[in-house]
């Protein structure tokens, strides 16, 4: 996720310091506090829960858990089973802002159920099927209970069909408009982080669960349905609606899913075998179709650092609606309109940012949202890395070890850059700039530490290694170890997790 567009970016460029309008830090000289953020997605003060997911498969049929117990989020997701697929048959209405869906879940119990939990804050539910059979559903504070006709062992493979409609509600007490789903003029816009699946379908919504996904889209035939991975099928139906059906085949984790429709201007091609699909709002300038079609220019330069791209699909969405942010919604980011301003440099930065967190946040997932600077500094570090390639190339861009030295010179040791730890920010501190220019700094100091050999083989071994799956701290940190033959305790404890100044690499 790209930093709300109310902050400035700081680039240095061969002719001097430059401060480009993004979606990053604020320059030198703003007050030290952070001002409250309207578009982040707050969830809001989460009721106290007994937070113990479900291992003992010996044990005797017993409620799953309502939470897998993450650090910052402790009800996101649920204990006792793990999601294979999601199969979601959806139809939205603009006229009237209502959306139906039938949620078709796949997944094998780890423990041996008598009930279990959907994280739900969607349009009311009609009904709910286990293998067939009419299930019994109890609904309070976002947590779905079904209580199955027969209790499911552990190790069974048993298939969920849940039906709902209605308006979709979003999450209580978020604030501004990113609550998971956005009505707008002509559309909707399924959007967030970190939770935002569970207002549009019932699902297990923590990384650690990670699936695949088909999203089949009806919508009045004029407007598009957008989604992520390859587009299947388009096919008209009756009453003047039109069926989108995407396919992401590889694991996704539940944020990363997204539905946006509305008129837009849809460009589909190849690159390397893989289909693109780009989208632009129609109330938007081409300009922006061209900046956007730079995606392929992006991934290509991305992948000599990073590895092969990881997906069979790749594009973007950009939309015409409040966002304030770009996300990196799997195989296809959304971006926010207003990152697109050629005056302003352009939107190549944060398209590298997005992209490469196909590889770092999608990939490789976090197992842990107090980890969420294994996204945000990878992504940002390649910002950086993207900005000296590009600049190489065309006219003064900065080079890594200029913009990491700008960083550390112009915040002083008492500001917050140091204050908060990228390794464990805090949940209100989520997206604090210190888990993005901190996370990318705590790179470089890695970078300067193994040297460049070292340091080009621990990135896309990292990619490679964990692809599909999710990772954690500890393990990246023994995997630089491993490659670089270094201790590196000391260096990741000052950049991750001391609340000072770390000394210059």
């Amino acid at each position: 996720m790209a930093r709300p567009r109310g902050a400035r970016r700081l680039a240095v460029a061969a002719a001097g310091l430059i401060l480009l309008t993004a979606c990053t830090p604020p320059p030198p000289g703003l007050p030290d506090s952070d001002p409250p953020d309207p578009t982040r997605t707050v969830l809001g003060p989460q009721p106290p829960v007994e937070c113990a997911p479900v291992v003992d498969t010996e044990a005797s049929f017993d409620p799953g858990a309502p939470g897998l117990c993450d650090s910052y989020y402790p009800q996101a997701g649920n204990g006792g089973y793990d999601v294979e697929d999601y199969h979601l048959d959806l139809t939205y209405d603009p006229a009237t802002q209502t959306l139906r869906g039938v949620a078709t879940i796949t997944a094998t119990a780890t423990a041996n159920l008598r009930t279990f939990n959907l994280d739900y804050y969607g349009p009311d539910i009609e009904s709910v099927r286990v293998d067939d059979q009419s299930a019994a559903t109890e609904y309070s504070g976002g947590e779905l209970v079904v209580t199955p006709a027969e209790p499911i062992e552990a190790g069974t493979r048993f298939t969920i069909v849940a039906r709902y409609g209605g308006k979709p509600r979003g999450y209580p007490g978020a604030s501004g408009p990113s609550t998971g789903f956005l009505v707008t003029d002509d559309g909707a816009i399924a959007l967030g982080q970190p939770q935002s699946a569970a207002a549009w379908f019932p699902v297990n919504d923590h990384p650690r669960d990670k699936a695949t996904y088909t999203i089949a889209i009806s919508v009045p035939s004029n407007l598009a349905a957008l989604s992520n991975g390859v587009l299947e099928s388009r096919r008209e139906g009756p009453m003047g609606f039109t069926t989108w059906t995407w396919r992401e085949s590889s694991p996704m984790a539940p944020y990363l899913a997204t539905m946006v429709v509305g008129n837009y201007r849809v460009v589909t091609g190849t690159h390397d075998g893989r289909p693109v699909v780009t989208a632009v709002h129609t109330s938007l300038p081409t300009s922006v179709d061209a900046e956007l079609a730079r995606t392929t220019e992006v991934i290509d330069y991305l992948q000599t650092v990073f590895g092969p791209y990881p997906f069979d699909a790749l594009g973007g969405i950009v939309v015409n609606a409040p966002l304030g942010y770009a996300l990196e919604t799997q195989a296809r980011p959304v971006y926010d309109q207003s990152f697109f301003n050629v005056d302003q440099g352009g939107a190549s930065w944060v398209i590298a940012h997005e992209l490469a967190h196909q590889w770092y946040g999608d990939s490789v997932s976090i197992d842990d949202w107090r980890e969420i600077w294994l996204n945000e500094g990878f992504a940002t570090y390649a910002e950086w890395l993207w900005n000296e390639h590009s600049g190489t190339q065309r006219s003064g861009g900065a080079t890594v070890q200029a913009t990491f030295d700008t960083w550390y010179r112009i915040f002083s040791d008492n500001e917050r850059l140091w204050r908060v730890p990228p390794g464990d920010p805090g949940a209100d501190d989520l997206f604090h700039q210190a888990v993005y220019i901190r996370g990318a700094m705590t790179l470089h100091a890695l970078r300067r530490t193994v040297g460049d050999e070292a340091f080009f083989r621990i990135l896309p071994e990292w990619a490679s290694r964990q692809k599909d799956t999710t990772g954690t701290t500890m393990e990246f940190i023994a995997l630089a170890e491993e490659i670089s033959g270094q201790e590196l305790d000391q260096l990741f404890h000052d950049w991750l997790y001391s609340p000072k100044r770390p000394p210059r690499p």
